[in-house]
């Protein structure tokens, strides 16, 4: 059987590792904002090339929280696309601001040509879904956020580790938020999310939404349980932060396999009829996904499940289209690339411990079904 994601010969590789630290998190009595976290966010913002970043519950949170920290709520729109996972749609709606679908090119990146025009007095954001591992056209986007005085931010859930320009991205906008969900480019053997900036007062300011509105930055009353604004409860915890700690010293490598399982992919099916990943210039790709579309996809997929091979649709429901987010579907948006690719895209597996012999497998497999 061949999985979508699978992470446990991996988790061989470096299963003592992982045990030592996390009994040293049990005995240390510290299991939430303590060392290990601290660890974390000061090598996670040194690999980023960021001043300051945060560990946070979720990707969910880290958008949220980087939301409120703009000031963006009531009555606001956010600029961003409907090809994307719930989440960055379920941060933007908490905090009571309302989405603007924005279509996505043939990169299944937003279509930086169509920002301009969805801009109204009520835009205050732009959020850059990096989707599938690849980096949105950030020059764009920078360019029409200082025009229209927009905040951008950068969602990175699915590109940890992707370069635009030689910069990380996560840090070319305002904020950059990260998940660390356990199929991710970093995944931990948990839940877990992160924002980076370059700026303190929005930093300190996330910090304190973080942990429910108090302050601990640098405050003579530290431990004083006060808020001194309206917060939330998301914080990343020492368990998956001391993993994370491990893990990220493999990360080069596992974005270097991610890379080659993806040229392995394109060595074995640029022949086949599918259509394959475009790869923008000056954009380094880590590949979270190798995504493909056919218009025969239900075929495809159906025939590989027989042949014990599972791949997944990332993701089959534009988020305009579900019965929950209709009302923020603005009829004078054309999201017609957006409702064909769905219709089409499915993804193939790039995890790091995937084999080469396997990935011939599906491609082979993927092949066979075409040619009937």
């Amino acid at each position: 059987m061949i999985n979508s994601f699978d992470y446990l010969d991996d988790l061989k590789k470096i299963y003592p590792s992982i045990i030592n630290s996390i009994q040293k998190v049990l005995k240390s009595g510290n299991l939430i904002l303590g060392p290990q976290v601290e660890l974390f966010e000061k090598k996670f913002s040194n690999f980023l090339g960021t001043k300051y970043g945060l560990g946070v519950g979720n990707c969910t949170d880290a958008i949220y929280i980087s939301l409120k920290a703009l000031k963006i709520g009531l009555g606001d729109e956010v600029i961003t696309v409907a090809n994307t996972a719930i989440p960055t749609i379920t941060a933007i709606v908490n905090t009571g601001a309302s989405p603007r679908f924005i279509d996505v090119g043939k990169d299944y990146l937003i279509d930086c040509n169509k920002i301009s025009s969805a801009i109204n007095n009520k835009t205050k954001a732009i959020i850059a879904v990096h989707l599938y591992g690849q980096t949105c056209d950030m020059k764009q986007i920078i360019k029409i956020a200082k025009k229209y005085k927009l905040k951008i931010i950068e969602d990175c859930a699915q590109s940890t580790g992707s370069k635009y320009y030689n910069k990380i991205s996560g840090t070319l906008g305002d904020v950059g938020c990260f998940s660390f969900y356990p199929t991710k480019v970093l995944g931990a053997y948990g839940d877990g999310g992160f924002i980076s900036t370059n700026d303190n007062n929005l930093y300190r300011k996330m910090k304190r939404i973080r942990y429910m509105g108090i302050e601990t930055y640098k405050n003579k009353n530290k431990n004083q349980y006060y808020a001194k604004e309206h917060g939330t409860n998301s914080r990343l915890d020492e368990i998956q932060a001391a993993i994370l700690n491990i893990k990220l010293k493999k990360i080069n490598q596992y974005i270097r396999k991610r890379q080659e399982n993806a040229e392995q992919y394109y060595l074995n099916l640029h022949d086949s009829g599918l259509v394959l990943p475009v790869q923008n210039k000056n954009n380094s790709n880590v590949f979270y996904e190798y995504v493909v579309r056919h218009k025969n996809r239900k075929k495809i997929i159906s025939f590989l499940k027989k042949k014990k091979i599972n791949v997944k649709i990332t993701y089959p429901y534009p988020i305009h289209k579900m019965k929950v987010y209709k009302k923020y579907n603005n009829k004078k948006e054309n999201l017609k690339n957006t409702e064909k690719y769905s219709k089409e895209i499915f993804s193939l597996p790039t995890y790091p411990s995937l084999k080469t012999i396997q990935i011939k497998k599906i491609c082979k497999e993927i092949k066979n079904c075409l040619k009937k």
